[in-house]
């Protein structure tokens, strides 16, 4: 049996990040629970502090397929390089069109970019493969890749 997966990212704005991985990724912010109408009436109900809702965020998939991700605020800043990271596989959307993924992908970077993300390097296409994505960094400067 397999057990399900939670990625979670140490932030300094958890919130904030986790808005830019909603337009990443398309995932969503997932409803509160039981009978609560948003998550300050939950937030209220367990006795959270106004001053500590800012410590955590989560997202969902909408369709269920992928990770839930959850933000954690901590403070001390990144300091070195992700020893995992995210792909986000925009260009399988092509169809196989080796051209149109690589316009998709190029497109869906220059959106993150807008969005405050950095990008550091195109790789590809491989000669082989034809594989080819693009390295970026969160605004958080979490690594990525837009494949």
């Amino acid at each position: 049996m397999a057990y399900s997966v939670q990625v979670t990212f140490d932030a300094h704005d958890p919130q904030g990040l986790a808005r830019f991985w909603i337009e990443a990724l398309g995932y969503v912010v997932p409803p509160p629970p039981g009978d609560f109408g948003s998550w300050d009436e939950a937030l209220d109900a367990w006795g959270v502090p106004a001053d500590e809702r800012d410590r955590a965020f989560a997202l969902v998939d909408p369709d269920g397929a992928g990770p839930r991700l959850f933000f954690q605020k901590v403070p001390e800043p990144k300091t070195a390089k992700n020893r995992v990271h995210l792909d986000v596989n925009v260009g399988a959307r092509a169809g196989g069109d080796a051209d149109a993924a690589r316009a998709a992908v190029r497109a869906h970077a220059t959106r993150l970019e807008a969005l405050g993300a950095e990008r550091v390097r195109e790789v590809g296409p491989d000669e082989t493969t034809g594989e080819f994505w693009i390295v970026m960094r969160d605004p958080e400067g979490n690594e990525l890749c837009v494949q």
